[in-house]
């Protein structure tokens, strides 16, 4: 069992096509079935079923993949452990990152980083923080920026909050709920009682992304358990544009809430803090999990510069 056979079959179970994983892997996909096969006759049991939805692994499959994404992950912290010893000379970090998060960091960071470990190799990982979440478990990448989960964090995780951001109220500019509400001293925008938006149809995110997951919390917090949904979305961006023309209203985080388009732009009204509208952005690794030399000068450059309440230096 080689470190090339545990990649071939780890591979092919996320891919779940060996067409697929083939072309990912940068070799025949005659070649790689032949090794699944050759594979598969050693341990005398099959890997794979074939449905509808592609390969899915056996149980045996299943305990295969788990093993080699951890002895995978043993030969990469190795590597990292011998760029240390090489002063930084060769190596490679896996950085996860949430997609509009990247638009906000990566371009501070990065440059003066490729200043300093010029020769570190640098993987990006764009997905949600739930997804994320997992690839820190699963050894997939060493440590991810990304916002802190408020309800049931993963006792593996490590969270290292960086800064706090409160969510505000993206709704129509000549929306009647707005003369409700109320300057008060320590906010930058009118507070409006969230009881008040219980008849009011929600745009929300998808119940992966952490947007959703802050604002189903403070929501139920409002009494608000079961609000009207008629449009569920990925992106904030268009929550909001869909927003300020009157589709309906949306939570965001309120250094997201800047990216608004000129041209639709929702009025933006605060919540109070006794509903914990907030997330906090932080630095996640498995908790006493190994960070390289080249991992900890990446994660003090984003502290550097995003370490005063989420927002840059």
């Amino acid at each position: 069992m080689t470190s090339k056979e545990l990649l071939y079959i780890k591979t092919i179970a996320e891919e779940k096509s060996i067409s697929k994983a083939a072309r990912k892997l940068f070799i025949a996909q005659p070649s790689l079935s032949q090794s699944v096969q050759r594979i598969e006759e050693g341990l005398g049991t099959p890997l794979f079923t074939r449905t509808n939805s592609g390969l899915v692994p056996t149980y045996a499959g299943e305990r295969y993949c788990h093993m080699a994404t951890q002895i995978l992950k043993m030969y990469e912290d190795f590597e990292l452990e011998i760029s240390d010893i090489n002063n930084l000379r060769t190596g490679r970090i896996h950085v996860g990152i949430t997609n509009h998060l990247g638009t906000l960091i990566l371009a501070r960071v990065l440059p003066e980083y490729k200043r300093i470990c010029s020769y570190i190799e640098v993987y990006i990982h764009e997905e949600s923080s739930t997804r994320l979440e997992q690839m820190i478990i699963s050894g997939e990448i060493d440590f991810a920026i990304m916002h802190a989960p408020r309800e049931q964090p993963q006792t593996l995780i490590h969270y290292d909050i960086l800064g706090r951001d409160p969510f505000v109220i993206a709704i129509a500019p000549d929306h009647a709920l707005i003369r409700k509400a109320i300057e008060k001293p320590g906010y930058p925008y009118p507070v409006l009682d969230l009881k008040l938006l219980k008849q009011e149809p929600f745009l929300m995110l998808r119940r992966e992304q952490r947007i959703r997951q802050i604002t189903d919390a403070v929501l139920t917090r409002a009494g608000i358990s079961q609000p009207d949904i008629p449009l569920t979305l990925k992106n904030f961006e268009t929550a909001q544009l869909l927003a300020a023309q009157g589709l309906g209203i949306t939570l965001v985080p309120l250094q997201y809430s800047r990216i608004a388009s000129p041209e639709y732009s929702p009025a933006l009204l605060c919540i109070d803090e006794k509903y914990g509208a907030f997330w906090d952005l932080c630095i996640a690794s498995l908790d006493n999990g190994f960070l390289s030399k080249a991992d900890q000068l990446f994660i003090r450059a984003v502290k550097e510069q995003f370490g005063d309440m989420g927002t840059p230096a």
